[in-house]
């Protein structure tokens, strides 16, 4: 288990800021490259920017009367939310695959949801 994370990718885990406009104010935000990574991933889903996502994210939380102290840290558990949602849909499809379809067919789903999910496949190395 320790081989996963000692050899991920320095890049991964860097830290990288960007300014972002949230209600006409630009403020800055540093997270780890993986987290902008999976924003990207999760606007291009949303057919919008990374900008355009977090702007988004910081008028729901607020309209839902919940106080963020720390944004960043929101943003973080907020992919996480995603990615874990994500690896349920896919665990989830792959029981009714495995029920219903030959191996073959298996595979190449699972070849499919690499390819919908760059972020996550190179997380779990499946494009090794």
């Amino acid at each position: 288990m320790c081989h996963i994370y000692s050899s991920t990718d320095p890049i991964l885990y860097e830290s990288r800021s960007r300014s972002v406009r949230i209600d006409r104010v630009v403020t800055s935000i540093k997270l780890e490259n993986l987290f902008w990574d999976i924003l990207s991933q999760m606007a291009h889903e949303e057919s919008i920017t990374t900008n355009q996502l977090i702007s988004r994210l910081h008028d729901e939380v607020f309209a839902s009367g919940h106080e963020v102290a720390n944004f960043a840290s929101f943003l973080r558990v907020t992919c996480l939310r995603y990615f874990e949602l994500r690896c349920r849909s896919i665990r989830d499809a792959g029981r009714v695959l495995e029920r219903s379809a030959s191996v073959p067919e298996v595979q190449r789903v699972g070849t499919d949801v690499l390819a919908a999910m760059p972020v996550a496949g190179r997380i779990l190395g499946w494009d090794d």
